[in-house]
């Protein structure tokens, strides 16, 4: 070690005995150094794999921490629940989910000691799993999806209400004491006219933690679309109208090539936007395009372009076309950049107490890591052979489960002893790049220069789609 690292070692230690002191002392709070501990960049630097948990024998889809962090649930393509004592890295229980396909989402219900459990899958079918006292297990199908169900989102801290989204366009919301769906709308494009709207296929659902009544969906065309539950009259009248929609301005109108995998909102009510072959957007609520927004004309997409604020977008009726609902002072999202997400259905999270990193999966197998405020890139680690789809932030210490297309789930720890850097050709691309550009920024400079960072990190690795077996997965994975 050269006596440059060795003197940064050396304040970075002195840093911290200073914090611990004062928290000692009383001139921190509890919780203010237990939050800017666990969202210190160091920890990120120093992330490593923990744990192997292997016992699935399909890729993994699905995993998600119980509230209280002691319990992990995974799903897989073999149809089986799984729940983990991930810290000594031993099975708790394992059950067939009731599924006929590949399960893509398991939840714990809160506040249940961890015996109600909620599924969905390809097959479509939404179930829910009953852990009885002697360790035997009911599971029941709820409802049905006409396609596959991807995703399924909990009310915060609630037993008994959560909501599933589908391929079929449908956000149904269930009532486990009644063991009740309701179906809530079927998701139509803004695009085609009154008679013919396109449905949406949806990939993803998210609540936001500090407004229940929020959610927000996405799937095949361009839009994030939030929603208010309590606009819905439970006399069945119609609820398809959202509440607020977002979508970057140089996507407006692209209808073929794009469409979200993956949402998730902040503690601060911050919405995260996963785009498939394209990037990972954070969108404020000053950043919605209203409940119906009308694409903007060529000429002002072509003005716009070579302009540092977002097209204008009006949000009411054609005849209101002219008037835009974003304006130039309204800044664009921030963007992340340099993962791919082509192949597979991949979601997004945020990471740290209070949100301060962005975390995604990719094509490349290495899970990214990002600076939320400014789309600085920190960390690529190599977390799978082929593809890496899941990030799960564990919701009170600074560790990571992440899986993909192995039959494994790998748990990540801050207990490196040194830093980890950026590997080199990431660093020479990300230095090509710049950091903190956001889409404000020409939409052509953006798109050329996150396809050349993509080119240089992932293209090199995506050697397994040669591998037909593996393709073959990736194919089912992606398909059904």
């Amino acid at each position: 070690m050269d006596g440059k690292a060795k003197r940064a070692r050396s304040s970075d230690f002195r840093g911290d005995v200073l914090e611990l002191l004062n928290r000692e002392l009383g001139e921190v709070v509890p919780r203010t150094f237990a939050n800017r501990f666990g969202s210190s960049q160091d920890l990120v630097r120093r992330l490593e794999q923990y744990r192997n948990l292997q016992k699935h024998r399909g890729c993994v889809n699905t995993v998600s921490f119980n509230a209280e962090g002691d319990i992990l649930v995974s799903g897989s393509d073999d149809r089986m629940v799984m729940l983990w004592d991930w810290d000594i890295g031993r099975i708790k229980l394992s059950f067939h989910s009731g599924h006929h396909n590949n399960v893509f989402q398991a939840k714990i219900m809160p506040c249940t000691d961890n015996r109600s459990i909620v599924t969905c899958a390809a097959d479509g079918q939404v179930r829910h799993a009953q852990i009885l006292e002697v360790g035997k297990v009911e599971t029941v199908m709820l409802a049905k999806h006409h396609g596959r169900a991807h995703k399924l989102a909990i009310e915060p801290g609630s037993p008994h209400i959560f909501y599933t989204c589908g391929e079929d366009g449908l956000v149904q919301h269930f009532d486990l004491r009644s063991r009740t769906a309701t179906e809530l709308f079927t998701c139509k494009s803004f695009h085609g006219n009154s008679r013919h709207m396109p449905i949406v296929h949806l990939n993803a659902i998210t609540i936001d933690p500090r407004h229940p009544n929020l959610f927000a969906v996405g799937g095949s065309d361009e839009y994030a679309r939030l929603y208010d539950i309590r606009k819905y009259k439970w006399d069945a009248s119609d609820f398809g109208q959202p509440l607020e929609s977002f979508c970057p301005w140089h996507l407006i109108g692209n209808v073929h090539d794009v469409g979200i995998t993956g949402l998730a909102f902040s503690d601060q009510s911050e919405l995260l936007v996963s785009y498939n072959d394209e990037n990972i957007y954070l969108f404020t609520r000053e950043m919605g395009m209203g409940s119906a927004p009308v694409p903007p004309s060529p000429s002002s997409m072509e003005s716009n372009a070579d302009s540092a604020g977002p097209a204008p977008t009006s949000v009411a009726s054609p005849s209101d076309a002219e008037i835009s609902h974003v304006t130039d002072e309204t800044p664009g999202p921030q963007v992340y950049q340099g993962h791919r997400n082509c192949k597979t259905v991949k979601g997004v999270s945020f990471f740290g107490p209070r949100s301060e990193y962005v975390v995604s999966g990719s094509d490349c197998g290495r899970i990214f890591i990002w600076r939320k405020k400014d789309g600085e890139l920190l960390r690529a680690m190599k977390a799978d052979k082929h593809v890496v789809n899941c990030i799960e932030p564990h919701p009170h210490v600074p560790m990571l489960a992440s899986s993909g297309l192995e039959h494994n789930i790998k748990i990540w720890s801050p207990q490196a002893a040194d830093k980890t850097s950026l590997p080199v050709k990431i660093e020479e691309s990300k230095s090509f790049l710049g950091s903190g550009e956001n889409s404000n920024f020409s939409a052509d400079k953006v798109q050329e220069k996150a396809k050349v960072l993509v080119f240089s990190i992932c293209l090199p690795r995506r050697t397994y789609a040669e591998d037909s077996t593996l393709a073959e997965k990736i194919r089912l994975r992606s398909w059904g």
